[in-house]
């Protein structure tokens, strides 16, 4: 065993070495705008294509009651026409042009992605100018997305199991902070939107100085920096979102959920209050995440799948958001299993982290796995954006992603053991159920004897 683990620490200083290296060379120039937008741009002439990332620090935690599900509805308005390109043009007139575009919303972040040949460089910055500055609220397309919005959330949320119990999962565990509202939004909301609150929510969210442009690839800092001051300077920035200033007091008892609704089988969530992304027990709690829930030989797949067989699967994440966040669990228990004992078993593994620790061998397992994870994160333009503009946002400053692997790498046995004997105790957790009921169909079966 000492031989191994002296082998996985060898290996583990080689990957942190080819990947700080890399993430070291990064050709990145950074430039402020004068309405306040920070543009941070990285070249990479591997290939003749652009990746142009835009990151609004606008999510469901800017949200308040009456508003909730605003910000993902804009993610949708911002493809549905503005003053110089037409309803559904941003699409076509992209596509048309060899480049495709998603987005994405969370609690925290509206980030629009788009990618493309350098040959529409312009024609990307110009599109982009004109949803920012004259984004079109035309009753008609305001009203039509108001459905699709609405049709989304039956669908992800009230016509799925997974989605209905995340929901009251985050609706239990936060009693004060605006995390306890789902991004989607709840359904009163979204048929109850006015036109104020949607014109309100788009100046403070998608003004320049609220965001982060982040472009890689073929491209040179100056002519990015100068189709930025062509297109994008000249776009008058808002007050920003007002700060956040609630914060969840500390939970002092354990709280429950139970969910009814038909299912083949039940559902299990449980949900500890973590940390946020620049909290120093971050990388800790991402690597005893690693440890206990990171592929077939992890602590809990063993114990709940494998040894037990008690679980069909079971995962595990920790939120990494502005604010303090929830460490969850989800299982999903076997026909002839009650949630009770998946659930036991779960905490018998955190009580040996807590009492015993993990060995070298996982824990040098661990890093390597998030370290691979992290090199393969910048191998690609696209997800070099997406991890510049990460870091900058969330850690306050890309150049965090410098040490990142060395970040990794510093994380002890006893840091893992500590952070599970914080975070993990009985009073500061969540538990939501999905107990399992009969279709309406078969209750009325079951009613008539048949």
């Amino acid at each position: 065993m000492k031989l191994v683990a002296r082998l996985l620490r060898a290996l583990t200083a080689i990957v942190i070495l080819s990947v700080v290296a890399p993430a070291q060379q990064l050709q990145i120039k950074t430039r402020t705008l004068k309405n306040g937008m920070k543009i941070i741009i990285e070249e990479d002439h591997s290939i003749p294509n652009v990746a142009l990332y835009i990151f609004y620090r606008i999510g469901s935690r800017n949200e308040r009651p009456g508003t909730t599900g605003l910000s993902h509805f804009f993610e949708h308005m911002m493809f549905n026409g503005a003053k110089k390109y037409g309803p559904k043009q941003f699409d076509v007139v992209m596509e048309a042009n060899g480049g495709s575009n998603n987005a994405y919303t969370s609690r925290d972040l509206t980030v629009y992605q788009d990618w493309f040949p350098r040959s529409a460089l312009d024609l990307i910055f110009d599109l982009e100018a004109d949803r920012i500055a004259d984004l079109s609220f035309d009753p008609k397309v305001i009203e039509s997305e108001r459905g699709v919005v609405a049709s989304e959330r039956r669908t992800s949320v009230d016509a799925n199991n997974f989605g209905v119990l995340h929901e009251q999962l985050y609706a239990t565990a936060y009693t004060a902070h605006p995390y306890q509202w789902p991004v989607v939004g709840w359904m009163v909301d979204i048929e109850n939107w006015k036109p104020e609150d949607l014109k309100r929510h788009f100046e403070m969210g998608y003004s320049p100085s609220n965001a982060t442009m982040v472009v890689s690839g073929d491209v040179s800092p100056e002519e990015i920096i100068k189709l930025a001051e062509k297109y994008i300077e000249p776009i008058q920035s808002h007050a920003p979102p007002p700060p956040v200033t609630t914060r969840e007091t500390e939970q002092l008892g354990e709280r429950r959920v139970t969910v009814k609704k038909f299912a083949q089988l039940p559902l299990l969530m449980i949900g500890y209050h973590a940390v946020d992304a620049k909290s120093p027990d971050y990388y800790p709690l991402e690597v005893l995440q690693t440890v206990l829930f990171s592929g077939q030989s992890s602590r809990m797949y063993q114990r709940l799948v494998d040894k037990d067989q008690i679980a069909l699967f079971v995962n595990g994440d920790v939120d990494a958001g502005f604010d303090p966040g929830l460490f969850t669990i989800t299982a999903q228990p076997k026909a002839n299993a009650q949630p009770e004992a998946v659930e036991k078993a779960i905490y018998e593994e955190f009580d040996k982290i807590k009492t015993q620790g993990v060995t070298d061998q996982e824990l040098e397992k661990a890093k390597n796995i998030l370290i691979a994870n992290f090199y393969r994160s910048l191998k690609t333009i696209s997800g070099k954006a997406n991890t510049l503009g990460s870091y900058e946002v969330f850690f306050g400053d890309y150049r965090k992603l410098f040490t990142a692997a060395e970040d990794y790498a510093k994380v002890t046995k006893a840091d893992l053991q500590r952070v599970a004997q914080k975070y993990f105790t009985d009073k500061n957790r969540t538990v939501a159920t999905l107990s399992p009921e009969k279709s309406e169909e078969g209750k009325k079966a079951a009613g008539s004897g048949q």
